[in-house]
């Protein structure tokens, strides 16, 4: 694609060189690809700097970039679909799930979550932490809270920390009768912990996504998952997952 000239666009100049760029992704750049620096790119589209930098701000929000520490302006994977109003219910851990297991501790939890629990505030729970990837990037960091009630058979002979741990929490807990569950979605802010898991900066907008999973009357293990908000998408069953090339798939 050759240079391209704004001065007679209507529009704000930022706003045409971002549709512009946009098909630039699409046809001359892949997934992970770093984008040449800011004084080519300007160069190239006959814009100055600050014009530029509006149009990539742009595109870092609709997801189609990611500024990464260290490595500069690269082409964002298609964004992950967060599933909500699904049908399909499953404990964590199941065959098909995406997540990675890092660690399983004892732990007293947030005083919100232990009265969703409904477990004593002062009463340690089993929190175990996974991460979601895609295309080599964590893009999702979970905290899986499941109280001791809901896994008495579980024993730390054998696993007694990490990822043979969580393995073994997750393995008990799918020995009951999953009766149902509920998720909620809400905007918030990256806490130094989760922005760190993924390489965002502190305060940075995220997606938290609350499940509950019942079993026994009761509430068996509740999730609180923080999405990237630049890389995920809400998506609702029997729905439609527009990516960002011509590709269309079914959610």
């Amino acid at each position: 694609m050759g240079t391209t000239q704004l001065e007679t666009v209507p529009e704000p100049k930022y706003w045409h060189l971002k549709t512009v760029l946009s098909e630039a992704l699409d046809s001359e750049f892949a997934v992970g690809e770093i984008l040449p620096n800011e004084r080519e790119l300007a160069a190239r589209f006959g814009v100055a700097r600050a014009t530029l930098r509006q149009a990539l701000e742009q595109l870092e929000l609709e997801g189609r970039l990611q500024r990464r520490r260290g490595v500069g302006t690269t082409v964002a994977p298609p964004r992950v679909g967060v599933a909500v109003g699904t049908e399909q219910q499953t404990w964590p851990g199941v065959n098909g799930d995406d997540w990675q297991l890092v660690d399983c501790a004892l732990a007293v939890p947030p005083a919100a979550v232990a009265d969703a629990l409904g477990t004593g505030r002062d009463e340690e729970v089993h929190i175990v932490r996974r991460t979601r990837m895609s295309h080599g990037q964590a893009v999702a960091a979970e905290l899986l809270h499941v109280p001791q009630a809901s896994v008495p058979e579980l024993s730390g002979i054998d696993a007694p920390s990490g990822p043979a741990r969580a393995r073994a929490v997750l393995r008990e807990l799918q020995r009951l009768e999953l009766e149902g569950q509920d998720r909620a979605v809400e905007l918030g802010s990256a806490r130094a912990d989760d922005a760190k898991a993924l390489d965002r900066l502190p305060g940075a907008p995220v997606l938290l996504v609350t499940t509950r999973f019942f079993a026994e009357g009761r509430t068996a293990a509740l999730s609180v998952a923080t999405y990237r908000a630049d890389t995920c998408r809400l998506t609702f069953g029997g729905g439609v997952e527009i990516h960002h090339g011509p590709e269309t798939r079914a959610s």
